[in-house]
């Protein structure tokens, strides 16, 4: 009976080894966690997140917070069974977020690029929110090529064909959109005078071009800077504009409340949808935050992981954002998810 008693013992601590070993196995998996909240109207290791010079700004009482989502590379059993078990986190295959072939180290490289476009075109959208336009500037034009001898460098392309060319896709839209051979009528400016000029586009790499070289240009009389380091990705794109927006202009567009959000930003305004929205209300959800800004492409999944007391606020485009935001303050009920 004895003898039964350790052997009993003995296989049960075999098994306790066996399972921590098991346990402590790295398996293909992510972990996905609430990631660092960050208010783009204050500060981030004692500087501005958003730095204007040249220009007066305005305080607000409130907060608009970007969220993230927190990675867990290096994943072991058991941290995926806690993660499985938890209301707060996902557990995903490890190719949804370092694709085969990617080193970890290139995807942080891709993200960290993609977070530097991010603030680009929040610069663009927010400014032009504010009256300050884009001009399309030639900066080269290719000798011997369909615009040689009519268009030069520092021109400012205006209009194709009468239809308005506000930024620099939509150039490249325009004269896509009819097939190599056609002239064109090309609105510009030079030297601050509105000239017209036929140029007939013709074909490079099998698509239609009209031989020039440009750039976006978005003049304005201050510098503007966004300071944030360790965020990688697009999405703090919608909540960058925001705070650019809230601080070239008197309105305090928080209401002195906390607003949390995510979703990407193009140059036109248009806000995109994004990954990780159950983390992200968590996080939104543990900074305070007493609404949250979600990209209508994400509102079915944010209903889905709301969080209790988070009203989520459906928004398509940076428009439609301010004019959540001014309902808000109004004490009104924003469009919903």
């Amino acid at each position: 009976m004895r003898r039964r008693g350790l052997t009993v013992l003995l296989g049960a601590l075999l098994t306790t080894l066996l399972s921590i070993g098991v346990l402590g196995t790295p398996i293909p998996y992510v972990v996905l966690g609430p990631g660092p909240t960050v208010n783009t109207l204050g500060e981030e290791d004692g500087r501005d997140v958003i730095q204007v010079t040249g220009r007066e700004t305005s305080r607000s009482a409130g907060q608009l917070r970007l969220t993230t989502v927190g990675v867990q590379p290096g994943v072991r059993l058991r941290s995926a069974i806690q993660g499985w078990f938890s209301d707060e986190e996902a557990v995903v295959p490890r190719e949804l977020v370092y694709p085969p072939g990617e080193t970890q180290e290139e995807v942080e490289q891709r993200n960290a690029e993609d977070f530097q476009v991010s603030q680009t075109s929040a610069e663009t959208a927010a400014l032009r929110e504010l009256g300050y336009e884009v001009q399309v500037v030639v900066k080269a034009v290719v000798p011997d090529g369909p615009s040689a001898g009519v268009l030069r460098p520092g021109d400012v392309i205006t209009s194709v064909d009468g239809e308005p060319v506000p930024l620099a896709s939509r150039l490249t839209e325009l004269v896509r959109a009819k097939p190599a051979g056609t002239a064109l009528r090309i609105g510009y400016t030079r030297d601050g005078r509105a000239e017209t000029a036929t140029v007939t586009s013709g074909e490079q790499d099998g698509r239609p071009r009209i031989g020039i070289e440009i750039e976006q240009r978005q003049p304005h009389p201050f510098t503007l800077t966004i300071d944030l380091e360790d965020i990688g990705g697009p999405s703090a794109g919608l909540m960058f504009a925001l705070g650019i927006v809230d601080k070239l202009t008197p309105e305090d567009l928080t209401g002195g409340q906390i607003i949390a959000g995510t979703g990407t930003i193009d140059d036109t305004g248009r806000v995109g949808p994004i990954g990780g929205i159950p983390q992200k209300l968590v996080g939104a959800k543990q900074a305070g935050a007493t609404a949250f800004l979600v990209p209508a492409a994400n509102c079915a999944e944010a209903v889905r992981n709301a969080q209790p007391d988070l009203p989520l606020l459906r928004v398509g485009s940076l428009d439609e954002a301010l004019t959540a935001l001014e309902t808000l303050r109004a004490g009104g009920t924003p469009t919903r998810c």
